[in-house]
C-alpha cells in the first residue's frame, strides 16, 4: 500500500509538472528545467563509510556507516529535510558500511535498494535483508554496465563482476557523473575488482575518488589510479583507528601523483557541490599524506628548491657563478622528472604514478640531493 501510493503520488506530480510546462508561457518554463545541481556528502561516520547524494529532489545513500554512526546518519538526512531515499547503495554487507543502512530503512521510505549478490553470515545482513522486506522491496543486483538516471546525472555500476568468497571483492562500485563531473564510490573493493573494472572498457575518469577500503594498502592500485586519474581523493576513515588506515603505501601513491587529499578523520564530514562543470567544496583539501599509524610519504618533508640562491623580483637567480657551473654538469647529466607535490623522480612524466600537467624536469642528482626517491614503477 505505502509504494502504490507512492507511485500514485509520483504520476500526480508528474501530471502537473506536464499540465504547468503545457500552459505557462515559454519564457517561463525554465522554472521546471533542471539546474544541473549536485550534492555529495562524505559523512564523518569514523571507521567506516557513507555518502550521501543530492541532486534535483532525489536521494543517494551510498553505504551508512557502522553501528555507532547509525543516529548520525539518519540525524543528518533528517536535517535536510530529506524523507525518501530514491536509491540505497549497499557496497558490501561488513559492519561498518551496512549498520547505518538498517537505520535509514527504518527510518525513511525507499524506492530502490542494490547491492552485491552474496549471502553475509551475520546477524546485521538478516537485519538489513527484514528491513528491505519491510519496505516491500528486494535488492537488486545489477551488472556491471547498468546505468541508471538520478537528478540531474546518472550513475553507472562497475563492479563486481564476479562474486567472490571475499566480503570486500564484492563491494558493488558506482561511478557517478553529472555534466562534466564525476566521482567513484568503490566501497572496500580490493586489487583484483580494481582490475576487473579497468578491463572492462567502461570510463573510469573521475574528478573525485572516494578511495577504497579507507585507505588501506589492499586497494588504490596503480593501475586504477592510472585510469582514474582523480584531482581528488577523499578517504574515510576513523582517527587513530586500530587498522591504521589510511596505509602508507596508498598515501603514497597518492603523493606521487599529486592528487589533493580530504580526510574525515581530520576533516569531519566534509562536502562537494557540483554545477555540472566545477566542483565548490565545503573547505580546502588537507593535503595531509601521513599514514594512520604516523608515517610520511618518503621525503614529503624535504625543501624542494635550491638552497642558498638568491633570486632577483622576477624569480631569476642571482648567483651567476652557480649558474654556470650548473649548467655544464647538468648538460652532461640524467634529467628526471618531478612532480610538484611528489616525493618521487620519474624517467618520464607520464608514467601514470604522478601528475603529468605539473610534471618539471630538474638534474638526477639534484633530485637525490633534495631527498627524492626512484618511482618503482619507471625506473
Amino acid at each position: 500500500m505505502k509504494n502504490l501510493r507512492k507511485r500514485v503520488g509520483r504520476f500526480l506530480l508528474m501530471f502537473a509538472m506536464l499540465f504547468a510546462g503545457i500552459l505557462l508561457p515559454q519564457n517561463t518554463k525554465a522554472v521546471w528545467a533542471a539546474d544541473g545541481s549536485m550534492t555529495v556528502h562524505f559523512l564523518d561516520v569514523g571507521q567506516g563509510l557513507s555518502v550521501l547524494v543530492e541532486s534535483e529532489g532525489q536521494t543517494l545513500l551510498y553505504d551508512g556507516g557502522p553501528r555507532s554512526a547509525s543516529s548520525f546518519v539518519v540525524s543528518y538526512l533528517q536535517e535536510r529535510q530529506i524523507s525518501e531515499i530514491d536509491y540505497l547503495i549497499s557496497s558490501h554487507y561488513d559492519e561498518d558500511h551496512v549498520s547505518g543502512l538498517i537505520g535509514c530503512l527504518n527510518a525513511f521510505d525507499v524506492a530502490n535498494v542494490i547491492g552485491a549478490d552474496y549471502v553475509h553470515d551475520s546477524s546485521l545482513y538478516d537485519s538489513f535483508m527484514d528491513g528491505v522486506a519491510a519496505q516491500g522491496l528486494t535488492v537488486q543486483h545489477p551488472v556491471v554496465g547498468t546505468e541508471y538516471e538520478f537528478g540531474s546525472g546518472k550513475f553507472t555500476i562497475l563492479s563486481p563482476q564476479n562474486i567472490s568468497k571475499e566480503s570486500n571483492a564484492n563491494s558493488v562500485a558506482i561511478r557517478l557523473t553529472n555534466g562534466e563531473n564525476s566521482f567513484i564510490f568503490t566501497g572496500d573493493a580490493d586489487y583484483n575488482s580494481e582490475a576487473d573494472m579497468v578491463s572492462s572498457g567502461i570510463d573510469l575518469s573521475c574528478d573525485v575518488l572516494s578511495v577504497g577500503h579507507h585507505g588501506s594498502a589492499t586497494s588504490t592500485s596503480w593501475d586504477f589510479l592510472q585510469a582514474t586519474v582523480p584531482e581528488y581523493a577523499v578517504i574515510s576513515c576513523g582517527a587513530g583507528n586500530m587498522y591504521g588506515h589510511p596505509h602508507e603505501e596508498t598515501m603514497e601513491k597518492l603523493s606521487d601523483m599529486g592528487i589533493q587529499v580530504y580526510r574525515t578523520d581530520e576533516q569531519g564530514t566534509i562536502v562537494v557541490s557540483s554545477d555540472g562543470n566545477s566542483l565548490s567544496w565545503n573547505m580546502d583539501p588537507c593535503n595531509d599524506y601521513t599514514s594512520g599509524d604516523g608515517k610520511s610519504p618518503a621525503g614529503e618533508s624535504e625543501t624542494q628548491g635550491f638552497a642558498g640562491e638568491q633570486y632577483d623580483d622576477q624569480g631569476e637567480s642571482n648567483d651567476t657563478d652557480s649558474i654556470e657551473a650548473d649548467s655544464a654538469q647538468n648538460s652532461q647529466e640524467e634529467m628526471v622528472w618531478i612532480s610538484a607535490t611528489g616525493s618521487k623522480y620519474h624517467s618520464i612524466p607520464d608514467c601514470g604514478n604522478m601528475n603529468p600537467d605539473k610534471a618539471y624536469q630538474e638534474p638526477l642528482s639534484q633530485a637525490e640531493a633534495q631527498g627524492y626517491e626512484a618511482c618503482k614503477k619507471c625506473f
